[in-house]
């Protein structure tokens, strides 16, 4: 059994990787970590675990847990990890980040975007952006995983393809995001009151959300050059969640079978991506509670462009059901183990 580690296990993401874990066959978590919560029954602040987990919430002694756990995930703000990792921990266990701290490749971007000096720059090199469709091999050899944030999984991968195979302009994207009030995590803020978020929709981080570099580093990965584009992300007054509808100008003339060829080229023997069919809509309905990515397109004719479409949940796919399948990969276990869940409904 893999013994498994979390810090910050009381979050919406670490109680997420709680869930996902007490059905995995080859894992047992032995540490639930919470600096807010110590010697606090788990199940006392998320009763959906009444009888399912007796353990108590312990401190973020990383070091300590490293000689108890094959694997940590470390689900916390971002600045934590990097504060916390050193050489001799990473000697003894596996890290897999869920905050940014080692996303970036270049400590000035972190450190403008997130507003933070970078406390273990040493390790950004070496660290593996986890995405598992993309960077499989890579994973599967590393001991540091940055997880990859919510609106670059999806926004990454219902874009890939296309820029990969130079069928679109990568100076013309522009992405719309949509996320459920869980993608702000658990913390109080008046903004994520009830009635602020419902009846309501807006947008915001205009032109400043900090996960746009994230996006632009990653789909200047599949084309070769550097990609500035526009992100906007809104808030909607639902729980879990995220929806994407990206543009961009075509590079040729192409039917829907050259594009679909494209999204098959890297999807078809994906587990977890899926290609809908033609003129069918992702919605996130139909990813909730689930580890998958349901993508899809739309050739405009009149204007020479694509619309690339995808939906999955913030909180599986968007943060602890791709930490989980990383560490599978890491471990050398069926990439599906334990996230295999059937999306609910409704």
């Amino acid at each position: 059994m893999i013994k498994v580690g979390i810090i910050g296990a009381t979050g919406y993401a670490g109680n997420e990787i709680v869930r996902l874990l007490l059905e995995h066959k080859e894992a047992e978590i032995v540490w639930y970590g919470s600096r807010s919560y110590i010697n606090k029954k788990y199940a006392d602040i998320y009763q959906n675990f009444f009888k399912l987990v007796d353990a108590k919430c312990m401190d973020d002694n990383m070091e300590f847990l490293a000689e108890e756990a094959d694997v940590i995930f470390t689900a916390t703000p971002q600045g934590l990890c990097a504060s916390l990792i050193n050489e001799e921990i990473l000697s003894k266990t596996k890290i897999i980040d869920l905050s940014a701290d080692f996303r970036l490749k270049d400590v000035a971007t972190y450190e403008k975007w997130y507003g933070i000096a970078h406390k273990a720059p040493q390790f950004i090199k070496e660290a593996v952006y986890g995405l598992c469709e993309i960077n499989r091999e890579q994973v599967k050899g590393a001991r540091l995983v940055a997880n990859p944030g919510c609106y670059p999984t999806c926004s990454t991968l219902s874009i890939y393809p296309l820029l990969k195979e130079g069928l679109i302009d990568p100076a013309t994207i522009i992405i719309d995001a949509k996320s459920g009030t869980s993608g702000a995590g658990r913390g109080a803020k008046v903004d994520n009151l009830f009635c602020e978020v419902n009846e309501n929709i807006k947008a915001y981080g205009v032109a400043s959300h900090r996960h746009t570099p994230e996006i632009e580093e990653q789909l200047g990965y599949a084309c070769g050059q550097k990609v500035l584009l526009n992100f906007t992300p809104h808030l909607i007054p639902m729980n879990r969640g995220i929806l994407i509808t990206a543009y961009a100008s075509l590079t040729k003339k192409v039917s829907y079978e050259d594009v679909k060829a494209a999204y098959d080229k890297y999807y078809e023997k994906e587990a977890f991506v899926r290609v809908l069919e033609k003129d069918v809509c992702p919605q996130t309905k139909w990813v909730e509670g689930s580890n998958f990515v349901d993508v899809n397109f739309k050739i405009d004719e009149r204007t020479g462009r694509v619309i690339m479409m995808g939906a999955m949940d913030n909180l599986v796919k968007g943060a602890a059901g791709q930490a989980v399948q990383n560490m599978n990969l890491m471990f050398g276990l069926k990439e599906t183990e334990g996230l295999m869940k059937v999306p609910m409904c409704p």
